[in-house]
């Protein structure tokens, strides 16, 4: 997992190696300066020899100041390391979701990937920028100086067999009982991101149903979870600081009592046990420099193994085997098509459908909710695969196609009309980048935005704000239209897109449909039957089949359902109510 993670750190590697080459001089350097402090000690000052003393402590300080450039060094290249590898990162994971299908994205949730190309990848960064600093320079300081003391006083060094086992058992249940809690918590965000995210989604729901205490009530329950295996994980983490400095500062206790009674024995001079003492807290420092980094990583692990699971994760929907570039015309057919969304449902959503759709006729599509329409015309783009039978566009099987070739011939205006932040022109040339002026307001007229677009300040440089809350719903779904038509599709997706359009302007854009997109197959999905009673046929669904198919004077003798809702509609009322 973790070469698989350092894999995407790409030109920034060789930074991760002069952090590590920098860490290493340092604590070298930095271990080599307490052997000056003991000539000192011993040698020039009993000496009284001034220039020797000056000679050392120049010596000193220019070793100090050499192992801080190191140090500045160091932290500059595991700097450029770590943010380096976290927007590397970030890039492939987002370039990896822009792959997924819809089902990918609900196995995670929204909410989660947004915390793993965040909070996640923040987590490894700042692993890598200390790990980098901690568990290169620390295990350097904790051997040589290991090695060191040992040469100065083998049996003061005895007391680190006592001391070190000690530390390091301590060291592996903390990071053993911490490293679990951090996944947990890592789910616990996750959540609290959802319910964020949901609440300001439907806060014009929670706020008209007055619902804002119980969304309260539902947040503190979910940070109170969050809080608690937070406290508890970073409880244990606080816990075990104390405990090292207990078992460091007896060390140093230890060491005094025996290096003192050595030092009046005369086996041991007073510069080497200030040396020795220097050495054991480097040792022991090492030591706890060592579990911050293994509770960090602990941390990262988790975050690691998150990231790993995105970029892993295998697209549901890919470029077909034959990968063909060319949609040759807007002729639809589904051969005995059958669908669910979840491959472990014993039942269907859609169940044996069969259709021919020829290139450029209008298909109306009407049933009661839960009758599977959308589901029905999701599976011409590839949004989602069918499980059984085959959906053919121009002939061809679409699963045979390159997925961006199919969806650039494809064009859909969802039930949810999505807007995005900048102006209207930006959000229109989402169909086309190199649309012209005149070919956008030729898709505004067709769509009738032409119709409110001047009375707009600024007309189309307008900043929709976000989602589009500077328009309304009618306007917004007139919009979307237009940006669909400036694809000059072969296929023009409708799904219940003039809902919130009053009759006479879509009697309007049905008309200009007609007129301007003769060549394009058009499927509108409606709950108005007057929104299709003019198209070529009209499909009728009934929870997952098709009921009826014909023109509106056909249904209107061959089927009851469409029928009875043509009659209830003219007495104003729909489907469903």
């Amino acid at each position: 997992m973790i070469k698989k993670l350092f894999s995407y750190s790409g030109k920034y590697k060789k930074f991760l190696g002069f952090a590590a080459v920098c860490a290493a001089l340092e604590a070298m350097i930095e271990l080599l300066i307490p052997l000056v402090m003991a000539k000192i000690v011993d040698e020039a000052i009993p000496s009284q020899n001034m220039s020797y003393t000056v000679k050392l402590g120049v010596i000193m300080v220019s070793m100090a100041l050499v192992s801080f450039t190191f140090g500045i060094l160091l932290s500059k290249f595991a700097a450029t390391a770590g943010q380096g590898l976290g927007a590397n990162l970030r890039q492939a994971e987002y370039e990896k979701i822009q792959t997924y299908s819809f089902r990918n994205i609900e196995k995670f949730s929204t909410a989660s990937l947004i915390t793993r190309i965040t909070t996640d990848i923040t987590a490894v960064q700042n692993s890598v920028t200390m790990g980098v600093k901690l568990l290169v320079r620390a295990p350097v300081m904790l051997i040589f100086a290991i090695i060191l003391s040992i040469n100065i006083s083998g049996k003061l060094a005895v007391i680190f067999a006592v001391t070190l086992p000690i530390l390091v058992v301590s060291i592996g249940i903390l990071v053993k009982k911490v490293g679990p809690l951090f996944g947990i918590m890592q789910k616990r965000v996750d959540n609290m991101n959802t319910l964020v995210q949901e609440n300001l989604i439907g806060v014009r729901v929670v706020k008209s149903f007055v619902r804002a205490e119980k969304e309260k009530e539902k947040f503190q329950k979910g940070n109170e979870e969050l809080k608690e295996t937070a406290s508890k994980s970073f409880g244990l983490m606080v816990i075990s600081m104390p405990i090292m400095q207990i078992i460091i500062f007896s060390s140093i206790i230890a060491i005094l009592w025996f290096g003192g009674h050595m030092v009046y024995e005369g086996s041991l001079t007073v510069g080497k046990l200030t040396s020795f003492i220097a050495y054991s807290t480097q040792i022991l420092v090492s030591l706890m420099l060592v579990a911050m980094a293994l509770m960090m990583i602990s941390r990262s692990i988790a975050s690691a193994k998150r990231i790993i699971e995105v970029l892993e994760e295998e697209p549901d929907i890919a470029d077909g085997k034959e990968n063909i570039l060319e949609v040759k015309n807007g002729d639809i057919e589904f051969k005995d098509v059958s669908f669910k969304y979840e491959d472990d449902s014993e039942e269907f959503n859609l169940e044996n459908i069969s259709i021919n759709i020829k290139s450029g006729e209008t298909i109306g599509i009407i049933g009661g909710t839960g009758s599977a329409k959308t589901s029905l015309v999701q599976l011409i783009p590839r949004l989602y695969d069918c499980n059984k039978g085959e959906v053919l566009v121009g002939g061809v099987n679409v699963k045979d196609y390159n997925i961006e070739t199919l969806r650039n011939e494809v064009a859909m205006v969802l039930q949810k009309n999505t807007l995005f932040s900048g102006s209207i022109i930006d959000n229109l040339r989402w169909g086309n980048e190199d649309a012209s002026m005149e070919e956008i307001e030729a898709a505004c007229k067709i769509a009738c935005v032409d119709e409110f677009i001047d009375r707009l300040p600024g007309r189309y440089d307008m900043d929709l704000g976000q989602g589009g809350v500077n328009v309304s719903g009618g306007q917004k779904q007139r919009l979307c239209i237009a940006r669909a038509i400036l694809k000059k599709p072969k296929v023009l997706i409708l799904d219940d897109s003039t809902s919130a359009v009053d009759t006479a302007t879509d009697s309007k854009i049905r008309k200009a449909f007609k007129e301007d997109l003769k060549n394009t197959t058009k499927i509108i999905i409606a709950q108005r039957i007057n929104s299709v009673s003019d198209a070529d046929k009209i499909i009728v669904m009934d929870d997952g089949k098709i009921s009826a198919i014909g023109t509106h004077d056909e249904l209107m003798n061959t089927s009851e359902i469409y029928k009875d809702v043509y009659n209830s509609q003219q007495e104003g009322v729909g489907f469903g109510e």
